[in-house]
């Protein structure tokens, strides 16, 4: 069988990190893990099921997923973060598929199932959910800034099967989330020369809101859709505002 590199990288994941390694230790030939020095268990929990385990400052999403991909020893690395898990018939798929394609594919799209509020989302704006994540180390790294994903050099198949995502603990820590990274996308967009405008701030956030709980069919989803996509229209909204917070910071301090 085709060896294969798990990688993953944490930070206070103590809640889910357990379910992710136990789906992926007793099949994947090595299993890597690196920490932004949690303060929760998390660590101590990976060195149980790590083959390596190190702990390293947090320089980045991009960055600190490439810094772990280049620990590897086999060329084939399949990246899951604390919060996912494999399911059984996903890792089955992998490793029959990196044996019998033999060089057709440089990586493999995943489909994800995301868990929140007590329910598999399977509507709105979570729908559909996949990006690469099986691939050639020699021919895959990950790009971009927030949200880092994984660029190949060459041909990309598709897996059936599905991986899990348990994302949020609750509505607290969502919003905390939220909080977090539209501070980082606003930032992230200044970097790249995006300027604020008021039209962004008032009709992306209903237009997020028609698109991905009407048109998309979130309220099929009860009480959990109308609150990923309503917190979805709150991130859009607040990092926009961010972005002219900075901007009006820039210009008082200049």
């Amino acid at each position: 069988m085709t060896p294969v590199s798990a990688c993953m990288i944490t930070y206070n994941n103590s809640r889910t990190i357990e379910k992710a390694l136990q789906s992926v230790a007793p099949w994947a030939s090595e299993v890597i893990v690196v920490d932004s020095f949690s303060t929760d268990t998390t660590y101590e929990t990976a060195k149980k099921y790590a083959t390596s385990c190190e702990q390293r400052a947090w320089p980045g999403f991009r960055d600190q997923y490439n810094y772990c991909i280049s620990k590897a020893k086999n060329d084939w690395v399949l990246f899951l973060d604390a919060d996912e898990e494999v399911s059984p018939e996903l890792a089955l798929e992998i490793g029959q598929r990196v044996e019998i394609d033999q060089g057709s594919y440089d990586g493999y799209i995943a489909h994800r199932r995301n868990y929140y509020l007590g329910r598999w989302i399977m509507h709105g704006g979570w729908v559909p959910d996949c990006e690469i994540r099986l691939f050639r180390k020699s021919k895959g790294s990950f790009v971009g800034a927030l949200h880092a994903h994984v660029e190949v050099n060459g041909r990309v198949g598709e897996l059936k099967n599905y991986y899990y995502h348990y994302n949020y603990r609750d509505i607290a820590d969502q919003i905390d989330t939220i909080n977090r990274y539209s501070k980082t996308a606003a930032e992230d967009m200044q970097r790249e020369g995006k300027r604020f405008s008021y039209t962004d701030l008032l009709l992306r956030p209903p237009l997020r809101f028609l698109k991905e709980y009407i048109l998309k069919r979130g309220f099929l989803d009860g009480m959990p859709g109308l609150v990923i996509t309503v917190s979805t229209m709150y991130y859009v909204f607040a990092k926009y505002a961010k972005l002219w917070e900075l901007e009006r910071n820039g210009r008082e301090g200049g």
